[in-house]
């Protein structure tokens, strides 16, 4: 395997067994073939209470095959690469399209995609694999004794990861693109015990922190240890403030909660393959049926989510996707109104559209691509956050994700976060504890009456999306900015 994310263009042996693989799919019957040769490299850190709880490492190296045979789809992957492997592995797709087509309802149609030969990768700064572990572990520590100063702290956790991921993608139009990928994240909870109770802080955000596409340099920019203190005292005054009170507040989400709200209700049922029902073993279909699109009023005037592939650090920042389609930037919605899928190269001409908007990844040289949600963002406003406080007679500020539900169609959703703070007459009162809030999607969004500018706009990274049958992970960042919404039902036991 190649040592560094440095080395750039393809392995000269590598590209050779790509095209041997390409050449006996066509050989067989296969009016189309693509092969991903995918080489991996990760480590994971961390701690918990001032001792190394794990250090994992781990090197992955394999390739897949998919074909089209006789209007089907047939697949086969190994982790050999050796020439005779190749040439089994290709002869076995076209025999699995072959099979399929047996019971074949419709022979699949690709929207047209450009030939590329190109080599694109992750900018960073800093080798995240170059940097000692001993300077990552000791970091981790210093994090976790700081927690553990404030004496209600029970548990004091802290992580990093990197991934590194080297593919080659070729295929019978004529592509050759090597990407090479770079992925850094770092986080810290701390857990309060007392009166009772328990209540947990994250920082930067939950759910294992800040993920990016950049190297070691983010872990350096961000103020870790700065923090630790405060989110300490604020994981031990949760103990004891009152509970959120149920009523109909208005409510101002900051941006790493609003980040999983986009994820759940606008990024999963924009996937086109949940709207055609082709995908819905594990987390439903979607409301946004075709008959929607372009009429459907998803959110108030100012609501503008922007899927892109191409923005800077985002975990579904990419090249191309892996059916070799370039990166893009379109709108899912413009001033309010649903405009835009998440497409494949085969569902794209069922909306008419030419061309695939790129949304295609597969988890690693195992699995099959399928439609993945990439970085969607909700464009800023004109706020900053005093200023919509000032504005807020009667409301809530709730932020940092703890517990989400959404159901089957995306509809009606539910979500918890760590910490909220009443505001009374545009001041921030009181700490409450367990807050919630619930609603329906295209209602929430049409309640949207403010959102903070780009200063208060952040990318926040999703390290951890489950999809598909069997199951695959994804990785993809949202960005936002703290976003007020009038007369949401907030709190445990609505009352009216």
């Amino acid at each position: 395997m190649s040592d560094s994310p440095k080395q750039r263009g393809p392995d000269p042996a590598q590209k050779e067994l790509a095209l041997l693989a390409l050449d006996v799919a066509k050989a067989r019957g296969a009016s189309y073939a693509d092969v991903r040769i995918i080489e991996t490299r990760s480590q994971d850190v961390g701690t918990k209470n001032e001792k190394v709880s794990h250090i994992h490492s781990d090197e992955d190296l394999g390739f897949g095959v998919r074909v089209i045979a006789d209007g089907s789809w047939g697949f086969a992957c190994s982790s050999r690469l050796e020439r005779p492997e190749v040439a089994r592995v290709a002869a076995a797709a076209v025999e699995i399209a072959k099979a399929s087509a047996t019971v074949q309802r419709e022979a699949v149609r690709l929207a047209s995609e450009d030939a590329h030969e190109d080599v694109w990768e992750t900018p960073y700064e800093e080798d995240p694999f170059a940097v000692p572990l001993s300077e990552k572990v000791d970091l981790l520590l210093g994090i976790n004794a700081e927690l553990r100063k404030v004496k209600s702290i029970a548990v004091a956790v802290g992580w990093m990861g990197f991934e590194w991921e080297r593919q080659l993608f070729a295929s019978t139009e004529g592509s050759i693109i090597q990407q090479n990928l770079l992925v850094s994240g770092v986080g810290y909870m701390a857990t309060a015990v007392g009166e009772g109770d328990q209540q947990r802080r994250s920082f930067p955000s939950s759910h294992r922190g800040q993920v990016m596409g950049r190297g070691y340099e983010m872990v350096r920019e961000i103020p870790l240890l700065e923090n630790a203190q405060r989110i300490a005292e604020e994981a031990d005054a949760l103990l004891t403030v009152p509970q959120c009170p149920p009523g109909t507040r208005d409510l101002i989400l900051g941006g790493d909660q609003l980040a999983l709200q986009i994820h759940e209700s606008l990024g999963h049922p924009s996937e086109l393959d949940r709207v055609l029902g082709t995908e819905a073993n594990y987390a439903g279909t979607s409301f946004i049926t075709t008959d929607k699109l372009g009429k459907l009023k998803y959110g108030s005037d100012i609501v503008n989510f922007v899927a892109d592939t191409t923005v800077p650090r985002g975990l579904a920042t990419i090249g191309y996707d892996d059916e070799g389609v370039k990166a893009q930037q379109w709108h899912l919605v413009r001033d309010g109104l649903f405009v835009g899928y998440l497409t494949s190269r085969e569902t794209a001409p069922v909306i008419g559209e030419e061309r695939s908007r790129g949304a295609m990844r597969a988890m690693g040289w195992r699995r099959l691509p399928i439609i993945r949600m990439t970085n969607i963002s909700l464009m800023p406003g004109e706020w900053t956050l005093d200023a919509l406080i000032e504005d807020t007679r009667d409301g809530i500020l709730m932020d940092c994700n703890r517990s989400w539900s959404i159901d089957q169609q995306r509809v009606n959703f539910q979500f918890g976060t760590e910490i909220g703070w009443e505001i009374k007459n545009g001041k921030r009162a009181r700490m409450v504890k367990n807050p919630t809030y619930e609603g329906l999607t295209t209602e929430f969004w049409n309640s949207c009456d403010a959102i903070c500018d780009e200063d208060h706009f952040v990318l926040w990274g999703v390290p951890n999306c489950g999809k598909g049958e069997p199951s695959q992970g994804a990785q993809m960042s949202h960005g936002a900015a703290p976003t007020r919404f009038r007369s949401v039902k907030v709190g445990v036991g609505y009352a009216e």
